[in-house]
């Protein structure tokens, strides 16, 4: 286990066979410097290429934070962890080169970030800072259905805003599970009818892969919107 003086993390929700962390990434020097340390080669040269000082300390705060307590899930010793990617970019750990079987996943915007850990396979989180001067019917023409875009076009003012939002943190949460990344157009899916109408959580189903079924949850908050996505059963097979 990798311990630290003052952790920048601490549990934040717990339910349905997950553990959600919230990461705080307000700027800290001695945090950020105590996590560039913890940091292998790969991750450091990664850390090197961004060229924003905010994009580099969410990087820096919310991997280390992955990886001490990945450290602690899987008993071994931060150089022992590695990760790798699966074909479109998702990650999985590895102990001394073994994948292992942990199901993880991490979501930042602005000062705030989440680290999930799951009981389930095909589990995603997505966090999203709410930013209120964007336009958001023409963004939302490319990346919303045309229930959601009628929602949308529906409220003005803070409600936008927060709908927005809400809509982009459930959609990106079931990309993330998925684990496809944006192969998949977000506006080719719906997020399910009672949730446009305010339900925080309800059953769902990808049009392309109607077999298997996944969970969604809204877990927005007065700082930021967000959501939790997992599969709920394995594919038949059917078409």
């Amino acid at each position: 286990m990798t311990a630290v003086g003052d952790p920048w993390w601490s549990p934040w929700h717990e339910a349905e066979g997950s553990l959600i962390l919230h990461v705080d990434l307000r700027p800290d020097p001695e945090r950020e410097e105590q996590a560039l340390a913890l940091l292998d080669e790969d991750e450091q040269r990664r850390w090197e290429r961004f060229l924003v000082k905010g994009a580099r300390r969410q990087f820096a705060l919310c991997r280390a934070a992955l990886r001490i307590n990945l450290n602690e899930r899987l008993e071994c010793r931060n150089e022992e962890l590695s990760f790798g990617y699966l074909e479109h970019g998702k990650p999985f750990a590895k102990v001394n080169g073994t994948p292992s079987p942990v199901s993880f996943n991490v979501s930042h915007s602005g000062l705030h970030g989440l680290i999930g850990f799951a009981e389930h396979d095909g589990f995603g989180v997505d966090l999203e800072e709410r930013a209120p001067d964007r336009n958001f019917d023409g963004i939302g023409s490319s990346v919303y259905g045309p229930a959601e875009r009628r929602a949308l076009t529906a409220v003005t003012g803070p409600r936008k805003t927060d709908l927005f939002y809400r809509l982009w943190s459930l959609k990106e949460a079931l990309i993330k599970a998925l684990g496809t990344g944006f192969s998949l157009n977000p506006s080719r899916f719906e997020i399910p009818p009672v949730m446009l109408d305010g339900a925080r959580s309800a059953e769902f189903r990808f049009p392309h892969a109607p077999s298997e079924a996944w969970r969604l949850m809204d877990l927005g908050e007065p700082r930021f919107a967000a959501a939790m996505a997992y599969r709920l059963t394995a594919a038949t097979g059917d078409s």
